[in-house]
């Protein structure tokens, strides 16, 4: 009983040393809350397509929404949520993963202003726009400070162009993931100047559920290679599409 009791102690000192003493890393995810009025999309059910409503949006609250799907997971851990953080933003809610020191903020923008989502995002590739997020005695850098950049929702570069300050501020690595349709032919042009990494993103039409991104995630953080954190994505896009795996890691390419 005594050596059960002393293992027990060793396992949790064990995951806890290395946590503290494991390097911060930072993912920021900008949400365009689907919006059947104000995007350029097939229209889905009123209640998932008012993207003024982050409860029930269908990239939001719904069952497969950013929110939704990683608050069901054991791996991730609801640190904070915020309403109306900034302007445009409708909620803002802070994840810890539950074994490595990697946090999580995501944005739920409202759907009228995806334009203005899709701009911070790239934004943030190029490494500006930095914000700080203070938990504890910690402070989590976000923003174009973040480790990885992540877009998710409807590619509005389909019906706009957008102009930004795209020239990057320093050679630092960031990766990004675009979840959005046949967002590499129309994201291409600005991670190109930004020089982000994209470590996944589309070749054609796609569901854009935070599924796929929490699987890539899992190879993330466990710091695996650009094509093993790809092929998770494609691996859960089959899972939740039954789209085939062939057809999946068609669709979901890392790399220029």
């Amino acid at each position: 009983m005594k050596q059960l009791v002393l293992i027990s102690f060793l396992c949790f000192f064990n995951l806890n040393f290395s946590q503290t003493n494991s390097k911060t890393q930072t993912i920021h995810v900008f949400v365009a809350l689907c919006d059947n009025v104000n995007q350029g999309i097939v229209p889905v059910p009123a209640k998932l397509g008012n993207g003024q409503d982050p409860k029930n949006n269908l990239y939001w609250g719904a069952m497969y929404g950013v929110k939704s799907y990683f608050k069901r997971s054991k791996d991730w851990t609801l640190v904070s949520s915020t309403e109306n953080p900034e302007t445009h933003i409708l909620e803002r809610i802070l994840f810890k993963h539950t074994t490595t020191n990697t946090y999580l903020l995501a944005d739920a923008y409202d759907g009228k202003y995806i334009k203005q989502t899709t701009k911070d995002f790239l934004e943030a590739t190029a490494g500006r726009n930095p914000i700080t997020i203070k938990k504890g005695n910690k402070n989590l850098k976000f923003g174009g400070n973040a480790n990885l950049l992540t877009y998710i929702g409807h590619d509005g570069l389909m019906e706009f162009d957008i102009t930004g300050n795209f020239e990057p501020i320093d050679d630092k690595n960031r990766d990004a993931i675009i979840l959005a349709c046949v967002s590499k032919d129309y994201f291409k042009p600005y991670l190109t100047l930004t020089k982000a990494n994209p470590l996944v993103w589309s070749t054609g039409l796609m569901s854009p559920e935070a599924y796929t991104l929490k699987w890539a995630l899992d190879g993330w953080v466990k710091d695996e290679t650009d094509l093993e954190v790809k092929n998770r994505a494609a691996e859960a896009y089959n899972y939740y599409q039954k789209c085939g795996i062939k057809g999946a890691k068609r669709l979901l390419v890392t790399g220029y």
